[in-house]
């Protein structure tokens, strides 16, 4: 089955949400693909002082303007959409992701493993990991930047059948784009590390973004890479139910295989 998935790497900026919905309308309005993948805190940018501030930029899962941006376009071009937001919900404030398909249906992942200063502005992700159905029917799991130093973190999405990893990402420590590879292959599952890039400051904080958002298969092939510095939407042709097949030889199965008893977690 023929399925085209994607990533749009670009620098948002920070706490203009506007100005980053409408580059994200402009750069997707005309291309048509599957499902397509953006990066972590897309609308507002990274680096937070206060609370205040990321109250300032938060909104409705729902109602706020990322889902009705993402409603129209996932309607106009008939595609999935993964995009990274602030969802605030009552006095707390997630890194969150939204799925939203042609169908005009949101789901919500709430980020489990929050990275650095996240830990003093955001409350802990408590939706778990879950998959979804996007276009299709095509089973979609959902992660969040670090959540993939956490080897749990894919392998709970792949154990309960995800095909597909939508990964929106503000990466800045240069492991995660190898790593994926392994998450992968391990998995026996495609996935979409969709990273931004650009250097960010807020008053005396500053980080460097890595770029090299990518497209991995089920045997760990890079389908697709972006450079470091480059805006740029990526579209590839993948057959997602290859991930459905866990054979690595005829008498190995990644998952049968597993002697769980043995593991101590």
């Amino acid at each position: 089955m023929k399925y085209s998935v994607g990533y749009f790497q670009f620098k948002p900026e920070l706490f203009e949400s506007e100005k980053n919905l409408l580059k994200m309308k402009r750069s997707l309005k005309s291309v048509s693909a599957d499902l397509i993948v953006l990066p972590e805190l897309a609308t507002s940018g990274y680096i937070f002082n206060s609370k205040k501030e990321l109250e300032s930029i938060a909104e409705d899962p729902r109602k706020g303007p990322t889902a009705q941006l993402f409603r129209e376009l996932a309607a106009q071009n008939n595609t999935s959409y993964v995009v990274g937001f602030a969802e605030k919900d009552n006095a707390k404030i997630y890194n969150s992701s939204m799925l939203v398909n042609p169908d005009q249906e949101i789901f919500i992942y709430r980020k489990t493993h929050l990275f650095f200063e996240e830990k003093k502005w955001f409350t802990p992700g408590n939706s778990g990991f879950k998959v979804f159905s996007a276009k299709n029917g095509i089973k979609i799991g959902l992660m969040i930047c670090f959540d993939w130093i956490f080897p749990e973190s894919a392998r709970s999405l792949a154990l309960q059948g995800a095909q597909i990893i939508a990964h929106p990402a503000n990466l800045v420590l240069p492991w995660c784009q190898q790593a994926m590879i392994t998450r992968s292959l391990e998995n026996r599952i495609f996935a979409i590390t969709a990273n931004r890039i650009g250097k960010e400051i807020n008053l005396e904080r500053e980080f460097e973004f890595t770029g090299m958002s990518q497209i991995t298969d089920e045997k760990g092939n890079i389908l697709s890479r972006a450079d470091k510095i480059e805006e740029k939407v990526n579209i590839v042709d993948i057959d997602p139910g290859k991930a459905l097949d866990k054979n690595i030889t005829e008498f190995n199965h990644a998952f049968k295989d597993r002697r769980t008893k043995w593991y101590h977690l």
